[in-house]
């Protein structure tokens, strides 16, 4: 086999997956809107199981969203047969995955949530089927060929489902108004944790601030300035930030730096940011003007905090 084959036979597969999915985005199951208002007005949590292939895929559908504000659990239909039942109540919503929908293993759970009368899920390409026909809501896949060679392995139907998890999960995240900063709070560990990190989160405040007013003798200024550690002084006036005192600023004033005050040294109108921001956002503004801290105002102009280039990268904000 030549490597223009392999790209070739590799193309088919993409090809194959590709027109799966451009079906069904031109014609999406029909209950998808039922099912994200059914989970949106859920007091439990989404419980998903399948087998093989299937179950791989519904741990990822879990997954995805969990971390997108729908509390959800994977549930193996093996484990539940054997006491993991317990796991799914009144209050869940059930969405199980069978291509065939006729999956034994899943008999349980189905029977489970019949019995209790827990709103129940089906995704499958086979309407007839048994899992279709207990389902309370059908999501089902179009009959699109699968992509292996001998057209038996499950492929195209398990990128179909996938995509069909996704855009489930991507609806109630925009009818709940899930932003950036909710996803912060299920990702806090790695750099897009680090990416999403509020000024707040990282900036020095309260007793960490070096502050002076206008008349402070550049003497206590420069006290200030080597005990806080962030290479400045802010100036302060009635709670406000009215300038600071840089290195730079020092440089320019050393023609008799120690006669002056701190009103006559300081730099007016510094740039800053507010506490809300994300730390990249401060990172690229402290870049870009080649400087190596920002204060933290409100819209008033009230000092909240400071924060350095250093807070940033030790975080791991590149």
């Amino acid at each position: 086999m030549t490597e223009n084959e392999i790209s070739q036979y590799a193309q088919d597969v993409l090809k194959t997956e590709l027109a799966a999915l451009s079906l069904m985005a031109d014609a999406p199951p029909a209950q998808i809107p039922a099912v994200v208002r059914l989970i949106q007005a859920s007091t439990g949590r989404v419980i998903v199981s399948g087998m093989g292939k299937s179950g791989h895929v519904g741990a990822k559908m879990a997954a995805t969203f969990a971390s997108t504000g729908t509390p959800a659990q994977f549930v193996h239909p093996g484990e539940a047969s054997h006491g993991d039942l317990g796991m799914i109540t009144k209050n869940d919503v059930v969405i199980l995955i069978s291509n065939s929908g006729e999956t034994k293993e899943l008999a349980d759970i189905i029977a489970h949530t019949r019995r209790f009368g827990i709103k129940m899920v089906a995704i499958t390409k086979n309407a007839d089927s048994t899992l279709a026909q207990q389902s309370d809501y059908l999501l089902q896949l179009p009959n699109a060929p699968e992509a292996c060679a001998i057209g038996m392995a499950p492929t195209t139907s398990t990128t179909l489902t996938m995509a069909l998890g996704d855009a489930v999960a991507v609806a109630l995240m925009r009818i709940r108004g899930f932003e950036k900063e909710n996803f912060l709070a299920f990702h806090p560990g790695g750099s897009l944790g680090a990416q999403l990190l509020p000024v707040a989160a990282l900036m020095h405040k309260g007793d960490e601030l070096p502050l002076v007013d206008e008349e402070t003798t550049m003497g206590d200024a420069l006290v200030q300035m080597s005990a806080k550690g962030l290479g400045i002084v802010a100036l302060i006036e009635n709670g406000k930030l009215n300038g600071i005192i840089t290195d730079g600023d020092l440089r320019r004033n050393l023609d008799g730096l120690m006669e002056k005050t701190a009103g006559q040294v300081a730099t007016r109108g510094p740039r800053t940011i507010r506490e809300t921001a994300l730390a990249s956002e401060a990172l690229g503004i402290m870049n870009d003007n080649k400087i190596t801290t920002l204060c933290v105002t409100t819209e008033e102009g009230v000092l909240r905090g400071i924060i350095h280039i250093h807070d940033c990268l030790r975080a791991g904000v590149a």
